[in-house]
């Protein structure tokens, strides 16, 4: 068993997710795939099982009874991987925009130097292609209001591209970890980041899907918003 795998969380990817897989194996030797597919009505579950064929021992999918969040399907991926002794354990969206080749650069730093890397897109100024004025605006201004609540010196805490070194994972409570969207993010850094984990940015290319639909909505953004208060309350009652 390779000492490495990336959970890709799936709903309705059915254009994207063989691309990924094939990119991820392409560009990386050592890094296993987990899928956590949440019951996809365009049946990109299907698309995995197919793939499985040719990808036996180092593509593994999960599928979940119904869509309930990317913090849970990642919560559920991250206790399998755990359960199975993988070191290094990544997250990253199934809609290539974050580059699968980049894995390895996340994989290095963490290994040499921290505990959790980030692929980060505000480390060297904003590094996103095919992003609204609007949508890059409400994202930046949404890391320097984290930055400001928290305190953490992450650029880019609500990023998505992430390696954890197993001990990181084992010692933050996986069931109580409260949010699913975008909050989820934020709230895995700062438990982190609460228990002194070495934490480093790498610089990457942020791409917007192009195909497929986002899973953005006005409920993420507020939880994000809201729960980043909830969580520095809860840290300073604590």
């Amino acid at each position: 068993m390779r000492d490495s795998i990336v959970v890709i969380p799936t709903f309705n990817e059915i254009e994207n997710i063989e691309t990924v897989i094939r990119t991820v194996f392409n560009e990386t030797n050592h890094i296993d795939i987990l899928v956590v597919d949440d019951n996809s009505p365009d049946k990109t579950a299907n698309k995995v099982i197919e793939l499985q064929k040719e990808f036996k021992d180092k593509l593994f999918l999960e599928v979940r009874s119904e869509k309930s969040g990317l913090g849970t399907a990642y919560i559920h991926g991250f206790k399998w991987c755990l359960f199975r002794h993988y070191d290094y354990i990544f997250e990253m969206d199934a809609d290539l925009s974050h580059n699968p080749k980049d894995l390895n650069r996340l994989y290095e730093k963490v290994r040499e130097e921290a505990d959790i890397a980030i692929g980060s897109r505000y480390v060297k100024g904003v590094n996103v292609v095919n992003w609204p004025l609007g949508r890059i605006l409400l994202s930046y201004g949404a890391s320097m209001y984290v930055r400001l609540i928290t305190g953490m010196r992450i650029k880019d805490p609500t990023a998505g591209f992430i390696v954890y070194k197993r001990e990181v994972l084992e010692q933050i409570d996986l069931d109580k970890i409260q949010f699913v969207g975008y909050a989820f993010q934020i709230e895995m850094k700062y438990k982190a980041f609460l228990k002194n984990f070495k934490i480093i940015e790498v610089p990457i290319i942020f791409t917007d899907r192009i195909k497929g639909q986002s899973k953005m909505s006005s409920n993420i953004i507020s939880e994000a918003v809201l729960g980043v208060l909830k969580l520095r309350m809860n840290s300073t009652f604590k």
